[in-house]
């Protein structure tokens, strides 16, 4: 890629993420990116979706039912975002791929975080970290970002989503408003990404290719897994492969639902072949609304 293309399609990512990042805070900029309180204000009675968290059980104790506890915001936010770089995210059979996706969401978050006055980094990682960039604001940092999520090369191909939270938890000083962007091809990082969560506000976007879950009907090809490099050959043309299919990817994507939520992560599905931004911004209204009920 020369220098003219490389300039290009940085210019292109930004311009289009400063737009949407305006959109996602108008009339909303004290609402979306709100983190958890420091200064203790009062209590309430517990609500269905209410974070167990911040339940204060001396009241409950005294009034024989659970209230929780209601808190002033702190102002300043920290703002992490963990991308996903492995071998899979190259993938696509839309306009883009899921790796292009997630800079661009990359670059949502950063223009929507130093507008409002909050400091954010990010974290690139395959199967072991790869790159941190520390949290600062700035508009110059948010492109520094959107470069590094555009065109780091990856020195590996697979996905270790615990060894980007456990890095998180020993570089991160203080709570963070924290998402990962990623496809979740991997298993085994419920137990620490909810253990973050116990610290963090963690969210999770996850990137999907209509492709993860249907085959096209071109009689035998050969797949490759983009992170492990195993081949199978298959014949597309049998109903039952692709029924097989799907419905293996279908029981992949319950599970990672079910994990997230039992890690009591709010999880947000981004389409590689879908407008996001109505979605997105449903999403962040409803959990600063449950953050500030």
């Amino acid at each position: 890629m020369s220098a003219k293309q490389w300039l290009k399609r940085v210019r292109a990512v930004e311009v289009k993420t400063r737009l949407l990042s305006e959109q996602l805070l108008q009339g909303q900029a004290h609402s979306i990116f709100t983190g958890r309180g420091i200064d203790f204000e009062d209590v309430r009675p517990y609500q269905p979706g209410d974070d167990v968290r911040r339940i204060d059980w001396n009241v409950t104790a005294r009034m024989r039912e659970p209230y929780v506890k209601r808190f002033i915001e702190e102002r300043e936010l920290t703002f992490i975002i963990l991308l996903d770089l492995s071998s899979s995210g190259a993938f696509t059979s839309a306009e883009q791929s899921k790796n292009e996706l997630a800079a661009e969401l990359c670059g949502v978050f950063g223009f929507s975080a130093i507008r409002s006055n909050d400091r954010v980094g990010l974290v690139l990682f395959t199967s072991e970290v790869e790159a941190w960039i520390p949290p600062a604001k700035g508009e110059d940092h948010v492109l520094h970002m959107i470069k590094g999520a555009l065109f780091h090369e990856p020195r590996n191909s697979g996905t270790n989503i615990s060894e980007a939270v456990k890095f998180l938890e020993r570089v991160s000083a203080r709570p963070a408003v924290v998402v990962v962007i990623s496809d979740f091809m991997d298993e085994g990082f419920e137990r620490a990404i909810k253990s973050a969560n116990q610290r963090h506000e963690m969210m999770a976007l996850n990137l999907i290719d209509h492709r993860d879950f249907e085959l096209p009907r071109v009689g035998w090809v050969t797949l490759q897994d983009p992170e492990t490099g195993d081949f199978v050959e298959i014949n597309t043309n049998k109903k039952k492969i692709r029924e097989a299919y799907k419905e293996r990817a279908m029981a992949r994507y319950r599970s990672l639902h079910h994990k997230l939520r039992s890690g009591g992560v709010p999880a947000l599905d981004i389409h590689t072949d879908r407008p996001y931004f109505v979605d997105l911004c449903q999403f962040l209204t409803e959990r600063s609304s449950r953050r500030l009920a």
